[in-house]
């Protein structure tokens, strides 16, 4: 799995038996800055775009090669025990509106270079059915967190925020809330270099302008109804600079972003699951504390804990889902939830380049 938060590549290995799930392994391996660069110039449109794209397409394909390779070394595994590889790609523009999503990565090459076979574009098929293409987790969660008595919601913080709701007796949703963790890291990588706020600290530093929140929120998007999915399309740091006058200290910049986060998440649940009793949050923006503590404020009703607490690192939890995507399409299973990304239908998801 390679996110929106463009941060690298979380490559699990995954053991499927007796309707358990086993992580046997897990590796991580960052992007360097220059492909950062390149995967967020490929964003929009530019000179020499479509073979700029293939470029990158085979770039990812050999590193998410090098991962896996390494995860298999690393665990032990011999690449003959491994049925599948699910990849994701890396998404660069994600316009359902307009009938497509473009995740990059040569799933050829991928299936060359390792010798498993590779499921990837997961989500192609859910758009041509009429769906949004995203969230596709919550099917995860909807198999593997359910509580038969207890209302609980899965809240993934990664580049963008998601959630699952998981109210017993009723069928699952989920959707996007807006923006999780991309516009705090750019917005500290432009200010201070870092990749991301460890722990919110710099935000914790600054002051909410409750003028700059209350003009973020008006975004069209938070008041959509469900299904709905986002990303850097629409949540950018063009879109941050149209909102600023330019005359506002950084500090109190990155609280306002953190706050518009922490709001988007808990409106998002106050108003879809009003009767949620337990939250479980997963993805790099559950170690922003201050974040956490800003849901806790908001959602008191909740307890508030991280999806370990049952069962499934939140770290790991996307590949881990991806894995399981991909064990969904090689037994030829419909996988995604209409209620949740507004296809017409439940649909086999992903393309199989066999090894």
């Amino acid at each position: 799995m390679s996110g929106t938060s463009l941060d690298g590549i979380d490559a699990a290995l995954i053991e499927f038996a007796d309707g358990q799930i086993k992580l046997l392994g897990t590796y991580y391996l960052p992007y360097g800055q220059a492909l950062k660069d390149t995967l967020l110039a490929l964003h929009h449109p530019a000179h020499n775009e479509l073979h700029q794209t293939q470029l990158t397409s085979n770039e990812l394909a050999r590193l998410y090669a090098t991962a896996t390779v390494a995860l298999l070394q690393t665990s032990n595994t011999p690449p003959g025990q491994v049925r599948a590889v699910g990849c994701h790609g890396q998404t660069i523009r994600h316009r359902p509106e307009s009938g497509y999503t473009v995740q990059l990565g040569n799933a050829a090459l991928l299936a060359e270079l390792t010798g498993i076979s590779v499921v990837s574009d997961f989500r192609s098929r859910d758009i041509a059915a009429g769906g949004q293409g995203a969230p596709l987790v919550p099917a995860f969660h909807d198999q593997i967190l359910r509580h038969p008595n207890i209302h609980r919601v899965i809240v993934n913080i990664g580049g963008i925020s998601n959630l699952t709701n998981l109210a017993p007796g009723t069928a699952t949703s989920g959707f996007d809330c807006g923006p999780g963790n991309l516009l705090m890291d750019a917005w500290i990588t432009r200010h201070h270099g870092e990749a991301y706020d460890q722990g919110g600290a710099w935000a914790a530093s600054g002051k909410v302008i409750p003028m700059l929140l209350r003009a973020l929120l008006a975004e069209p998007f938070f008041a959509a109804t469900p299904p709905k999915s986002s990303g850097r399309d629409l949540f950018n740091m063009s879109w941050l600079e149209d909102h600023l006058q330019g005359n506002e200290t950084p500090a109190d910049v990155q609280a306002t972003l953190l706050a518009l986060t922490g709001a988007s998440i808990s409106d998002s649940i106050l108003r879809f699951c009003a009767e949620a009793e337990e939250i479980y949050l997963c993805g790099g923006g559950a170690h922003n504390h201050v974040l956490v503590d800003h849901l806790k404020q908001a959602l008191p009703q909740c307890r508030i804990g991280l999806t370990d607490d049952i069962g499934i690192s939140a770290d790991w939890m996307e590949a881990i889902a991806f894995a399981w995507l991909a064990r969904q399409t090689m037994h030829r299973e419909p996988v995604n939830l209409p209620a949740v990304t507004g296809a017409c239908h439940p649909c086999v998801l992903g393309a199989i380049y066999p090894a």
